[in-house]
């Protein structure tokens, strides 16, 4: 995520894109019973100086999608926007206890690429002999995620391979 921008003006721009997202679903008459949503998570920009913790991106990344997802909808999967493996899975424990009080009725989950496999593709390095700790990898990151999938997560998965690296591309495209 590019730019120099808060997180209050990212919650500002996500809302009126999850917004129109569903307007438009609605005007198509889509079944929102069997979709999933796939956004961001509300986060600062990339290269802005504002000290934003996990319990932010949480609390904002609530907040918007109280606002605009109907709760027809079952389940939101984040992306991770390249931040690190342990900021993102801090981020979606956060999203599951955010302190906002208000229901949040769908499953929040992830749909991590780059923050699920960082850890294992370096642990890996394309070597058969590695296999067994490129899993061992991807069982740390697993159990992370699952736990913050129920807001349960404590820190377990600080001991990845490339837990802490940013995974921050410049100008990446989807």
């Amino acid at each position: 995520m590019d730019g120099t921008h808060t997180i209050e003006q990212a919650a500002v721009v996500t809302e009126k894109v999850i917004a129109a997202t569903f307007k438009a679903m609605s005007d198509h008459h889509i079944l929102l019973e069997g979709c999933l949503l796939k956004p961001n998570m509300v986060r600062k920009g990339a290269d802005s100086k504002q000290q934003v913790t996990a319990a932010d991106i949480g609390n904002a990344t609530v907040r918007v999608l109280q606002h605009t997802v109907p709760v027809a909808l079952p389940g939101i999967m984040f992306l991770s926007g390249g931040m690190s493996e342990e900021l993102a899975t801090e981020a979606l424990n956060a999203i599951n206890n955010a302190s906002t009080k208000a229901k949040r009725p769908w499953h929040l989950s992830f749909s991590y690429g780059r923050a699920l496999q960082q850890s294992v593709l370096k642990a890996w390095q394309g070597k058969d002999e590695n296999i067994a700790e490129a899993q061992k990898q991807l069982l740390i990151r697993a159990r992370a995620n699952s736990l913050a999938c129920q807001g349960l997560y404590k820190g377990e998965g600080k001991a990845g391979a490339a837990a802490s690296e940013d995974l921050t591309v410049k100008n990446y495209v989807y």
